[in-house]
């Protein structure tokens, strides 16, 4: 396809993509501002009462609700499981997958981008992480593959005929982004500098944009999924395997003495392919070795309404009520302010002893002030607080609570509850409300391992170690695909073999280890003869240090020790 085609087409698939989001990215945009930058009043409002020199206070309660949410799937972090499901397949090589999932995500900080995703998700209704690749050294050709953040939602654009509950079914994305001109002229010599546009007869121009005192250049990039046809070769010994893999790795098959039985298949699968574009040309090609695009959306609350999808937040509905809050705790601020000091009363006369201090009593504190006359001036009553106001900005506190059905107990504030049963069903009670968009969380990283799964075999598809994680965090080496000189443990073929995955969200395994050590020791108070039996288990399960020798040593007395 020619470089103005490609850009053609582009150009029609964002303008499409812009007009099919239009409606969720602006409503994204207010909640985000609103919740999180605090923007409650609208500009008239509030220039109004700053000119009349009136109080305009914002008492910004919905990030509580927000945080409670994130921090929840935070301490309940999903995890990917992956499982052999057959044509060669191993329980041993399914593990090892395991252990290299969990170094991708530890190595590239991938918490960051699932809280930062779920953030976005829950605050205004959408966020995004990615998957890429890297080079594993400096010095060398190996990659690896990193999950990254989307610090910017808004940079990204998704395929507009997309209805899955992922991005699964995407074929087409875009990413835009800005670079300073410097950078752009650098990276791409003598290429012309003008601005990514995506509407229909949209001008080209030469960018004027200025952003942290330098002109930038917006650029795209974008990720087109196609149909293919590739053949699908049986080998004798019994495993299926792509063509393009078989030539790629014709060596280890002969090797292991596996040869071509029967005539090619042709099975329909999808090639990714990555452009770089600027308004004027295509200035890079990339031809990704998955069969995903690499952009996982995280959802938050998803309606189908006249044929498009509506992304909620979780705030969407709070901001009324919110608004009614701040405007009946400035109505009460501005009563209780502008009421009249509480006076005294006396007749003529009264306040000529000590007027000074008599001008200042409701100011100054003194120790006596004299008067004039029989009687002592009398201090009159102050009227009270505004109860009206009051009332109704605990109304609009409920209101809010009631909307995202998170009340006091999920907050951790004090409620009428007494008992601690009532406490924890109540805060059950919040979690089960808002447990849709940790569930969204989980369905986007269990598209994440989906993709994972997809690149390992051909991102770690030469020969070499990899450094894999246990459960809890124990890290070993392992050689994959053919041996290596000094390898002593077994060699893994990640190409062989087909897996599936589960995503299982659940306590943290240290917290599962503190909870382990607590209830054996519950088991140890109600069952004394268990000690020697399960001694050593509890102590390798206890934080502190010189367990785990302890534990040894306990092993080692246990009389149910082979």
């Amino acid at each position: 396809m020619k470089h103005s085609d490609l850009l053609s087409e582009a150009q029609a698939a964002f303008a499409l993509a812009c007009e099919v989001e239009g409606e969720n990215r602006r409503a994204a945009a207010d909640d985000i501002r609103f919740a999180r930058l605090g923007e409650q009043w609208s500009p008239r409002v509030r220039a109004e009462r700053q000119a009349e020199g009136r109080p305009c206070l914002t008492i910004n309660r919905l990030p509580a609700f927000i945080r409670q949410v994130v921090n929840d799937a935070r301490q309940n972090k999903p995890a990917i499981v992956c499982h052999p499901v057959g044509d060669g397949a191993d329980p041993k090589t399914a593990e090892l997958l395991n252990g290299l999932i969990r170094h991708i995500e530890q190595s590239s900080d991938a918490e960051v981008a699932y809280d930062t995703a779920l953030d976005f998700a829950v605050t205004g209704g959408f966020g995004y992480f990615r998957i890429n690749t890297r080079y594993a050294d400096d010095d060398s050709f190996h990659q690896d593959l990193a999950i990254e953040p989307v610090a910017d939602p808004f940079s990204v654009y998704g395929d507009p005929f997309s209805t899955g509950a992922d991005s699964a079914d995407w074929n087409l994305a875009f990413v835009v982004e800005s670079l300073t001109r410097k950078a752009f002229e650098a990276r791409w010599k003598g290429a012309e500098v003008c601005d990514w546009s995506g509407g229909e007869g949209a001008e080209r121009r030469l960018t004027g944009g200025v952003r942290d005192g330098a002109a930038r250049v917006r650029l795209a990039e974008f990720w087109r999924r196609e149909t293919v046809v590739r053949n699908l070769l049986a080998l004798s010994d019994g495993q299926v395997v792509g063509q393009d893999v078989y030539e790629a790795q014709k060596a280890l098959f002969d090797a292991a003495g596996a040869s071509v039985v029967g005539r090619p298949r042709p099975a329909t699968s999808h090639k990714v392919t990555q452009f770089i574009l600027s308004g004027a040309e295509v200035l890079e090609t990339v031809d990704w070795a998955g069969r995903y695009i690499p952009i996982v959306p995280v959802y938050g609350e998803a309606i189908h309404v006249d044929g498009a999808r509506r992304l909620r937040s979780l705030v969407r509905d709070a901001k009324d009520p919110q608004r009614m809050y701040n405007y009946w705790r400035t109505a009460s601020t501005e009563l209780v302010a502008l009421a009249p000091k509480t006076p005294f009363i006396g007749r003529r006369g009264a306040f000529d002893t000590d007027a000074a201090k008599w001008a200042s009593a409701n100011t100054q504190s003194h120790a006596f002030i004299e008067y004039d006359g029989p009687e002592a001036p009398q201090r009159q009553p102050y009227a009270g607080v505004p109860a009206g106001a009051l009332q109704e900005a605990l109304n609009a506190s409920d209101d809010m609570k009631a909307i995202m059905g998170m009340y006091d107990a999920s907050l951790g504030a004090r409620s009428n509850e007494t008992s601690g049963k009532a406490i924890l069903a109540r805060q059950r009670e919040g979690d089960v409300s808002t447990f849709h968009y940790i569930d969204n969380l989980s369905r986007a990283i269990r598209h994440a391992g989906r993709i994972l799964i997809d690149l390992i075999p051909r991102v770690y598809a030469a020969p070499r170690m990899v450094r894999i994680l246990g459960a809890g965090g124990e890290a070993e080496m392992a050689a994959i695909n053919q041996p290596l000189p000094g390898a002593l443990e077994k060699v893994f073929d990640l190409s062989v073999g087909r897996y599936d995955l589960t995503v299982s969200a659940g306590p943290s395994y240290t917290s599962r280890r503190e909870e382990a050590a607590s209830q054996m020791i519950e088991l140890i108070r109600a069952y004394p003869p268990a000690a020697p039996l399960i001694g050593d288990l509890l102590a390798k399960n206890l934080d502190w240090p010189g367990a785990d020798e302890v534990a040894k040593r306990l092993a080692a007395l246990n009389p149910a020790r082979p």
